[in-house]
């Protein structure tokens, strides 16, 4: 899955607007840089295999950032940092960790059997990619309902909509892209592109944070700008 994430990661901002969009946004594929990272560095391991229908990797080892303790581990990580680095308030914290914990829940319908539901333990995974028609509606319909939520919260709170909008039209077009383009077997390509293709949008989503600030209309909503 890769915009369906962002999903979540759009309508935690309407939630509590102290998460701010590129701490969700990095959030919800903060698994994903990690694992990148990982299979660059021969930490985790994939390959391509050209004959699956739609993505044609298979993910062979990847323990430390897809297994449920894995991901219960980086979400906990995620709350602390977000509450001791960036010092927002317990609850927008907690929306932090859960939208990274959601990389590994809607993981599951996608995956293959490759989710290992503790060390070493059965592998769990619906393979929802083996049908790409449905799982790209599944993808977009994510995205679409997310940015619903996150547009009508921004307009609740008196900000401009566009930036968020170009964004989410940034993502769609990224998925696109996903799809056209050529995959590659060098397992930096695998993991080091995508790992760094997040980082890039957790980096835009912060423009859009800039381009449309926390304004004062919404005072009684909550997420407010005081820190309490």
């Amino acid at each position: 899955m890769f915009v369906g994430h962002y999903g979540v990661a759009l309508a935690a901002t309407a939630a509590d607007r102290r998460a701010r969009l590129w701490m969700t946004v990095a959030g919800c594929q903060l698994i994903d840089i990690g694992w990148g990272v990982f299979v660059a560095t021969g930490i985790e391991r994939a390959h391509l295999d050209p004959s699956l229908p739609f993505l044609p990797y298979v993910f062979d080892y990847m323990p430390w950032t897809h297994s449920l303790p894995a991901a219960l581990a980086w979400s906990i990580a995620a709350f602390g940092a977000a509450r001791a680095l960036l010092r927002i308030p317990t609850k927008a914290a907690w929306l932090v960790g859960l939208t990274v914990f959601s990389h590994w829940l809607l993981d599951v319908p996608v995956h293959h059997p490759d989710l290992a539901l503790w060390f070493g333990g059965p592998k769990i995974g619906l393979g929802f990619w083996d049908f790409p028609g449905p799982a790209q509606a599944l993808e977009i319909g994510l995205l679409a309902v997310g940015g619903s939520i996150a547009v009508a919260g921004r307009k609740a709170d008196g900000r401009s909509v566009a930036p968020l909008i170009a964004f989410i039209a940034l993502l769609v077009v990224l998925q696109i892209a996903a799809i056209l383009m050529p995959k590659s077997p060098n397992v930096v390509a695998i993991g080091g592109l995508p790992a760094l293709t997040f980082v890039v949008l957790a980096a835009v989503a912060a423009w859009v944070d800039r381009a449309a600030p926390v304004g004062t209309a919404a005072t009684g909503r909550t997420g407010s700008p005081s820190t309490a």
